[in-house]
């Protein structure tokens, strides 16, 4: 039977059970159970939006958007969300999903923690975005039926979250800190290390290469 949590019910497929045991496999309680928060906020957010995901797609990349921060999947040189974007569409064209499909998720990750942009594109790129904005942000939150929230939360606790998603982003690119550069991520940085200098957009434009 399909596990209903909050009124929304996640896919019994043998896509989404082969994400689950992926991702579960290769994170922590932490990532975990945000991440199947970002699936359940972000289709709360889409009901009330008036939004139609592909449900898969959008636990896909609800599911693999972190992925990018585990030892596993980090790189040395991108960002962590193409990581995990790269993660997700290698795993979706494997399990039969068409390259357009995958690259729909690829960009619903890749963009996650780009705001402004993600809202105007496919359904699930717009709700992965809205699912992390309304667990680690709150925004939206208060969009949202307090029961239904609550039901989230009773599902898949945060005990402490702000603090630990902090140091998980920090811990995920502290190796990698050059692709922080115009992301929030370099506030990230910022924060845990005080010696930590961030690269100044207008002193790359004044100080590049062009004569003038």
């Amino acid at each position: 039977m399909p596990e209903t949590v909050a009124g929304i019910t996640i896919p019994d497929t043998p896509l989404v059970a082969a994400t689950t045991d992926l991702v579960r496999g290769a994170t922590d309680d932490l990532l975990f159970h945000h991440s199947r928060r970002v699936f359940l906020f972000g289709a709360l957010q889409g009901e009330r939006r008036g939004l139609a995901p592909d449900p898969e797609l959008l636990y896909v990349g609800a599911m693999f958007h972190d992925l990018g921060l585990t030892g596993a999947y980090a790189s040395s040189d991108l960002r962590f969300e193409v990581d995990g974007a790269k993660a997700a569409e290698r795993f979706l064209l494997d399990h039969g999903r068409s390259a357009a499909e995958a690259r729909r998720v690829w960009l619903a990750i890749a963009l996650h923690t780009t705001p402004g942009v993600p809202e105007h594109l496919d359904p699930e790129i717009a709700l992965v975005t809205a699912g992390v904005e309304t667990d680690v942000l709150g925004i939206g939150l208060r969009d949202l039926d307090p029961a239904r929230v609550a039901e989230v939360t009773a599902a898949h606790p945060r005990p402490d979250f702000k603090r630990r998603i902090l140091a998980a982003f920090h811990q995920g690119v502290a190796h990698r800190p050059e692709t922080t550069f115009g992301t929030v991520n370099d506030d990230v940085l910022a924060y845990f290390d005080p010696s930590f200098v961030r690269e100044d957009f207008v002193q790359i434009i004044l100080g590049n290469d062009w004569p003038e």
